[in-house]
């Protein structure tokens, strides 16, 4: 038997769906009845077989993401036809981010967002995540930090846990660095983006930021410094990946303390109303998951 293919107007109406989260905003961006919305999209969740929303406040399922990326997908390949202008058909996406965070997060998992999306051109924009510094002219950014963000919309991305970590060679000529009143003795590495006092705290001891030592605003930086033999880095685990992976750094505790802080995709009222960023977004955050 062939497979049944949801008609055209319930794909156009679950991606607008997912995309405003609202039943009347919907209905008025396609021009159809608030009664319709819902109508087609039962009618797709009866031809899929699965549901597609969750929640009362329409945040997709597991199963809706994965078909909303490629219903985004086709519905954007039946917009190219043949004698368009392609180069000119481009939609133009600029997303801020944080050094370390792209390279370590972004970077490894964006050939498949240009592979799924070719018809948007990304262009990647460096953000200073203590200042919490960005470009004006960015439609999406990634921040570090509380969340408390008054003047953007915003979701988490990615929370992580932070550990020690150093240079094998440091750590051979150093250590060990099994208490932490051994670790209070070491030359510690300072970043106002991961203070020691987590770690600290987390071992029931209050000892305030080293006196002394080098500080970095860049957790890459950080790292590398670490990797040099500097000293003891608190690093989060997430975006010290890459160097653990390579050997460069080494871990000194096998315990993890979670961060106060966290990666949050922010953007400002409305953008999520565009088809680039609501696909990077969802994207990023199922690329994450």
């Amino acid at each position: 038997m062939t497979a049944r293919i949801p008609p055209i107007q319930c794909l156009l109406t679950f991606e607008a769906l997912a995309r405003l989260r609202s039943v009347t905003q919907t209905a008025d961006e396609l021009n159809v009845t608030p009664s319709a919305v819902s109508h087609r999209v039962k009618q797709l969740e009866q031809i899929l077989g699965t549901r597609l929303f969750g929640r009362a406040d329409f945040s997709l399922t597991t199963e809706g993401s994965e078909y909303l990326a490629h219903v985004r997908e086709g519905l954007a390949s039946l917009e190219r036809f043949p004698g368009r202008d392609t180069a000119s058909a481009k939609r133009k996406l600029r997303v801020a981010v944080t050094p370390t965070f792209s390279r370590s997060i972004l970077m490894p998992r964006l050939r498949r967002f240009i592979e799924a999306y070719p018809e948007i051109d990304l262009t990647l924009q460096v953000s200073i995540p203590l200042l919490d510094v960005v470009a004006e002219d960015a439609d999406l950014m990634v921040r570090f930090g509380t969340g408390r963000y008054a003047d953007v919309e915003h979701t988490c991305l990615m929370t992580d846990e932070v550990t020690p970590l150093a240079a094998p060679s440091y750590i051979l000529d150093n250590g060990p660095f099994d208490t932490v009143h051994e670790l209070l003795g070491a030359k510690l590495i300072k970043s106002p983006l991961e203070p020691w006092r987590t770690w600290f705290l987390a071992h029931g001891v209050d000892a305030g930021e080293p006196a002394e030592g080098s500080s970095f605003n860049d957790i890459g930086l950080m790292c590398d410094a670490a990797a040099q033999g500097l000293g003891i880095a608190l690093v989060r685990l997430k975006l010290g990946q890459p160097w653990l992976d390579n050997g460069t750094l080494q871990r000194l505790s096998p315990r993890n303390v979670p961060s106060p802080h966290a990666h949050y995709l922010c953007w400002r009222a409305g953008a999520m109303e565009r088809f680039e960023c609501a696909a990077f977004a969802d994207w990023l955050k199922t690329s994450l998951a």
